[in-house]
């Protein structure tokens, strides 16, 4: 006769029985008899599994190799299991006879690692600003909402039942706080696929009006779609302030129009020096006129008078400044 061993569900949740053959269970006593390798006051070793007596200075190789020791399973562990299992079936009949919330709490708190698997099989295609920790929430309300409406009497597997409640729970959640209508979303991807069905054909990125044409759709209602597809390109202010770990944060990498170009002030900064060096070296009259032209704004014959020449004389000097500048810079850009 065998005797049922429990196994860990591949679900997460509950235990299922598996047949263990007769010669594998030995009592507690007899399996630690069988694990000493040595005789104890004199008498001989016993095989749990046939009952012969083993010669200790017996041959235990095979070949050269150690003889395979079959896994000892004890009357006692399976027996405890059995008692988890026969513990949670008379849970699942009190409950359904009380509808107790003690006993309601104590079924979710069995079955609540089921939760924790189906919110990390969710959140895995979802955006990081997405916490795990609210998906389990979630979760748990579905769970609790699987328990209430379980009808163990049908022979169903609460596991696979439980396991679509939950995940109902938290994609409800995950909508309810989603402000893109579910028609957006859905032409969404209408479009992603299109884009890339189109891209494998062409071999190139499609042009507006060959999109519109895949989805038999006019210009001008498609450019009304990317409208209204811009909703659905929201980033998290979280990653735009916290850096992620190891990169640098998304407000790092966009551009700034107002801010003042590096290289360009540096240039600038380089020029205004140059500039002022080719003046210095000009002649007084020459570096007046450039002065009051320049820099206080003055007319060819405003200077006139204050230098006493006709407006004609200044701007003659005035060229001959403007070019003995150029020559100048000429020669500290080639230097």
């Amino acid at each position: 006769m065998t005797e049922p061993t429990p196994v860990p569900d591949a679900a997460g949740g509950g235990s299922r029985t598996a047949t263990v053959p007769p010669e594998h269970i030995v009592p507690a006593a007899a399996a630690q008899q069988a694990s000493n390798g040595h005789r104890q006051n004199g008498a001989p070793r016993i095989e749990a599994s046939t009952g012969t007596t083993a010669d200790p200075g017996a041959d235990t190789h095979v070949n050269g190799t150690p003889a395979a020791v079959p896994p000892v399973v004890t009357r006692a562990d399976a027996r405890s299991g059995d008692d988890v299992e026969a513990g949670i079936v008379a849970l699942w009949r009190s409950y359904g006879e009380s509808h107790d919330q003690s006993q309601r709490d104590r079924l979710v708190l069995h079955y609540a690692p089921l939760v924790k698997y189906v919110a990390g099989r969710v959140g895995t295609g979802l955006p990081a600003h997405v916490d795990v920790a609210d998906l389990i929430q979630s979760g748990i309300f579905g769970l609790v909402d699987a328990i209430e409406k379980f009808e163990p009497e049908r022979g169903l597997k609460f596991e696979t039942y439980a396991m679509q409640r939950i995940r109902g729970a938290i994609l409800d959640d995950l909508r309810s706080q989603d402000w893109v209508p579910r028609s957006v979303r859905s032409r969404a991807r209408d479009v992603e696929r299109a884009l890339e069905r189109l891209g494998a054909k062409l071999q190139r990125t499609p042009t507006d009006r060959e999109l519109a044409a895949e989805l038999k759709i006019g210009l001008a209602e498609l450019r009304e779609l990317y409208g209204q597809l811009q909703l659905t390109s929201v980033v998290a202010l979280d990653e735009l302030i916290a850096p992620n770990k190891g990169g640098s944060s998304l407000a790092e990498s966009l551009p700034d129009d107002a801010a003042e170009d590096p290289v360009a002030s540096l240039v600038d900064q380089d020029s205004r020096r140059q500039l002022a060096d080719a003046i210095a070296q000009l002649a007084e009259r020459d570096r007046v006129v450039v002065t009051l032209y320049y820099f206080e704004n003055l007319t060819l014959a405003e200077i006139g008078k204050v230098l006493g020449v006709t407006e004609s004389r200044v701007c003659q000097l005035h060229t001959r400044a403007v070019l003995r500048l150029r020559t100048k810079l000429n020669e500290q850009s080639e230097a």
